[in-house]
């Protein structure tokens, strides 16, 4: 694990914000303009918005980001936010229900010393874009604080980390927010210097594997060599404009106790009860309309096939076995033409193929549902590389829904235009450490950690 700090974070004070409820939102890159504007309504220190402030007539590049800044300056002028006296661990809980069980996922947000993916032990385990580092980039450079955290996990078999800090926050009142989705949100700040120390300790030998946060990692390294850059020019300004030449920026450091230098981020051990990881299946566009006898025709000769009476509805009964037998070999796929349901399960030629097409690859990655759905059957036996960018959903319903031109996957109602649905098994944790210590990337929504982390619980200010 990097360095592990404790830090004073940014935060609503309940002396002015009634319900914590009110102010925090999911991250920005789940809020469609509907819940965007639902969070703008529901209270006027919402922080959408800082993450995700909306765009307005006559807006220049940077006018959103500008915006945002505004709103946290005058927030922290009026007392809405305020900076804690001490550094803390904070305890954050959340309690959510899947299928109809209650589970708590126990963490703690800290503040890690920034290494570059692939030279230190912080591990990714999906590919990111560029688009949206630039675009975080910009707030960040505006705010000056991580307004959001990198979600992280490292092994502890025993979850002793977080043992200790839960009894130590026993003591301490705890902040609560419900989010939109009614999952319960509990944040602790535990300042004993003695928990704080030997948890410090604790994680000092452990690798972290990033869990959700990718572009916000990247976006604060690159924050961090902005603004060492930038401290490079001014000690040198006799250089012309402040400009540094390019090897002198590229060798600007920053003093080792500055702000910059760290990344808020959420902890959780891998081996936490709460620590679920959900599908994400795939509805596909301007794809052939394949029939089922297509499909397992094309599919045949690398995965036993057999087809499932039902319709589109038959999706339920798809993924009720696939979740019975766990494999991640198994895949459904729906075949537009018929329509129908077709089960696919690999078989050693599978592997084989994979092992040809996907060369590069380590075993552990072309094992992988996703992995073998994307390069092997979509791109490779399907002959559909290139395809748009699927829809990506959760929840069975959803697949059913966007199929008949319904719900939100679908974007009019009516006849659905989507040539091809995928349901697919979820990488597990031990796929993400395995394939991250191979510094290695996973295809694009391999993994779904519910629930997402709140924005709005903390802050970190990049500024002494």
């Amino acid at each position: 694990m990097p360095h592990t700090e404790p830090f004073a974070a940014l935060r609503y004070s309940l002396d002015h914000i009634a319900d914590l409820s009110d102010v925090v939102a999911p991250p920005y890159d789940v809020i469609d303009p509907e819940l965007q504007d639902s969070l703008y309504k529901r209270h006027p220190a919402n922080v959408v918005r800082v993450i995700l402030n909306r765009d307005e007539p006559g807006d220049g590049d940077q006018d959103r980001y500008r915006r945002a800044a505004g709103f946290v300056n005058d927030w922290i002028r009026q007392g809405v936010l305020r900076r804690d006296d001490q550094p803390a661990y904070y305890v954050y809980h959340q309690i959510f229900d899947v299928d109809g069980h209650s589970h708590t996922r126990r963490g703690f947000m800290a503040r890690i010393r920034i290494e570059p993916f692939g030279s230190g032990n912080v591990y990714p385990h999906e590919e990111t874009h560029p688009k949206a580092k630039v675009d975080r980039l910009k707030l960040t450079t505006a705010t000056r604080q991580n307004n959001s955290q990198i979600f992280g996990l490292y092994p502890d078999t025993e979850n002793e980390i977080i043992q200790s800090l839960d009894a130590a926050a026993a003591a301490v009142t705890p902040v609560v927010a419900t989010d939109h989705l009614g999952v319960v949100h509990k944040l602790w700040a535990v300042t004993d210097s003695e928990v704080i120390a030997e948890v410090s300790g604790l994680m000092a030998d452990k690798p972290m594997f990033v869990a959700d946060g990718h572009h916000r990692y990247e976006t604060a390294s690159n924050y961090r060599d902005q603004i060492a850059a930038q401290l490079g020019a001014q000690q040198h300004a006799g250089q012309q404009d402040g400009i540094l030449p390019a090897e002198t920026q590229q060798n600007a450091t920053l003093p080792a106790d500055h702000p910059a230098n760290f990344v808020m981020t959420m902890l959780v051990g891998m081996s936490d009860p709460g620590m679920l990881v959900l599908p994400t299946h795939r509805l596909l566009r301007q794809t052939p309309a394949f029939s089922a006898a297509d499909l397992i025709a094309k599919l045949s000769d690398c995965f036993e096939c057999q087809t499932l009476d039902g319709g589109i509805d038959a999706a339920a009964a798809a993924w009720s076995q696939m979740e019975s037998t766990d494999r991640q070999d198994q895949l459904a796929l729906y075949a537009a033409g018929d329509p129908c349901w077709v089960m696919a399960r690999a078989k050693p030629a599978a592997a084989q193929r994979m092992a040809v097409i996907a060369a590069g690859n380590s075993d552990d990655w072309r094992q992988l549902g996703v992995s073998l759905l994307h390069r092997l059957v979509i791109d490779d036996l399907l002959g559909c590389a290139g395809h748009p960018k699927p829809t990506y959903v959760h929840e069975i319903d959803e697949v059913i829904a966007g199929l008949k031109g319904q719900g939100t996957a679908a974007e009019s109602e009516g006849d659905s235009d989507y040539t091809l649905a995928a349901l697919v098994m979820p990488a597990k944790l031990s796929h993400v450490e395995a394939i991250s210590l191979h510094k290695e990337r996973m295809p694009a929504k391999s993994t779904y950690f519910y629930p997402k982390l709140l924005s709005g619980l903390c802050f970190n200010p990049l500024e002494d």
